[in-house]
């Protein structure tokens, strides 16, 4: 599905096994009081995801069939990361581990016909050089780690036509708070949109020069 509306949709998570507060739900609601930028003509919708499959598998369908923005970004939780991490890619399967239902998607995959791997239109290497936060290192990835917010990201680019974004946070510190994690996420979603305006252009290019 090609995107319609000029509206950008970010979601993160809510709170799971001790994670009681999750930081990526915390940063999107510092990013829905700072807005995308004062030079971007895109309204911002932003929403907590569950962190439950069958719950995301339902409203990632929707976001794309009701609203069917122009870029969809997911924030996740890395435990384990010191810095904001750009995921460039889904994968479809090995998804073992049990949601906060204790449910575990069937044979382990998003869609049991669908490709192994899909790639964001976002270059994602060109974003993580590009979006300069003082105070926060952002790097790049290509395994977001078979869970519910790899499993979100599969989803989201299939029904996005690869329009989609997932980015990976660090959990909240006194080195990184949620105002500076909302801060870094303006700035990496300004770049994304750059990027994902570039493959729009470049394949607009690559159809005349085919007609």
């Amino acid at each position: 599905m090609e995107p319609q509306s000029s509206c950008v949709v970010v979601t993160g998570f809510g709170p799971f096994r001790q994670h009681l507060v999750n930081s990526s739900w915390e940063a999107v609601k510092e990013l829905s009081k700072l807005g995308l930028g004062t030079d971007m003509e895109l309204e911002l919708r932003t929403l907590q995801l569950p962190v439950d499959y069958r719950e995301v598998k339902q409203r990632v369908t929707r976001i794309w069939e009701d609203l069917q923005p122009q870029l969809t970004v997911h924030v996740g939780l890395d435990a384990a990361a010191k810095t904001i991490v750009l995921e460039q890619c889904g994968k479809n399967r090995g998804f073992r581990e049990a949601d906060i239902r204790g449910f575990r998607p069937e044979r382990g995959a998003c869609l049991p016909d669908g490709p192994e791997v899909i790639e964001s239109r976002v270059n994602m290497k060109v974003v993580s050089r590009r979006a300069a936060v003082e105070g926060v290192e952002v790097a790049f990835s290509r395994d977001a780690g078979r869970y519910v917010c790899d499993y979100t990201y599969y989803l989201s680019l299939h029904h996005g036509n690869g329009c989609a974004a997932l980015i990976h946070i660090p959990p909240l510190s006194p080195r990184l708070p949620a105002s500076l994690l909302g801060k870094a996420l303006q700035a990496i979603i300004q770049e994304m949109l750059e990027e994902e305006l570039l493959w729009r252009s470049s394949a607009r290019m690559h159809m005349k020069v085919r007609q």
